[in-house]
């Protein structure tokens, strides 16, 4: 039954057009609240043990800020779309934003790990994601038609918000992902596995992996990091904030603004008061 009530949900948030990655976030919030609520009819949980739930999450379980709304929003939506019924936990929403400072890597980092991966495939993935600064799951939606060679553009559809962009084509990008193609001649996506199938997010993140290993970067990093290293590497290089908001495809700027609190210490060279004893 709950498994009917997932599937109406995910075909409605398709048919409103939410992007592919926001759909499987909803239907996996959506499919834990309702294993943990089982015993009950989805229909039949009152708004006062949907308000438990949230609160175990956050005090029991110890989930982020993110994780938080996303699961209120999920369950807020479902009542909304499934039952008609509208439930209101916007006292629940967490009132102070957790402000961390991103992860990047410096220039020299992000050189020795394209340097140290030799597999065509595996730079070209790697180079991709820096070089435009992508999100994993825009690099895998990519098709082959979405690289404008002539114009050195790249066409971002699946964006995060359903909102397409388009980003330059470095000459050394385009160098090696003519490289790749002509080695592996990919039919669809410009990142393939088996079958001419779509890249698995798990194989990327192991190329990173792989590639940190072999140039003995010992920063810890993600995929993501490849982001956060392009937009803090234009803000060194004095790209205007507003400008690199809408090449990260952010909706608001302030999102964009956690990059300024890392160049701003680089520019500034601030002394540590130890330096002044010796």
């Amino acid at each position: 039954m709950n498994q009917n009530l997932i599937d109406q949900f995910v075909t409605i948030l398709r048919m409103q057009r939410y992007a592919d990655r926001s759909v499987k976030t909803y239907a996996s919030h959506l499919a834990y609240f309702l294993r943990l609520s089982a015993k009950h009819k989805a229909e039949d949980i009152t708004d006062q043990q949907i308000e438990n739930f949230v609160i175990w999450l956050v005090e029991k379980r110890k989930v982020g800020h993110s994780y938080q709304k996303a699961m209120i929003s999920t369950i807020t939506r479902f009542y909304k779309e499934i039952f008609q019924r509208h439930i209101c936990l916007k006292h629940l929403y967490p009132k102070r934003r957790e402000y961390k400072l991103p992860k990047f890597l410096t220039r020299d980092e992000i050189k020795k790990i394209l340097d140290a991966t030799e597999n065509i495939k595996h730079k070209a993935i790697l180079m991709t994601i820096y070089s435009c600064g992508l999100r994993l799951s825009e690099l895998l939606e990519l098709q082959i038609a979405d690289i404008k060679v002539k114009e050195k553009l790249l066409l971002v559809r699946q964006s995060k918000g359903n909102k397409a962009r388009l980003m330059v084509v470095a000459t050394k990008l385009l160098n090696v992902l003519r490289d790749y193609y002509k080695t592996y001649q990919p039919k669809n996506y410009l990142f393939e596995g088996k079958n001419s199938e779509k890249y698995s997010e798990r194989s990327v993140q192991q190329i990173l992996k792989s590639s940190l290993r072999k140039a003995g970067v010992i920063t810890r990093a993600s995929v993501y990091t490849l982001r956060h290293s392009y937009a803090t590497h234009l803000l060194e290089n004095g790209i205007d904030i507003r400008i690199i908001k809408d090449l990260l495809g952010h909706s608001n700027i302030k999102t964009t603004e956690i990059y300024t609190y890392i160049t701003d210490i680089n520019k500034n060279n601030v002394k540590s008061p130890l330096d002044y004893l010796y």
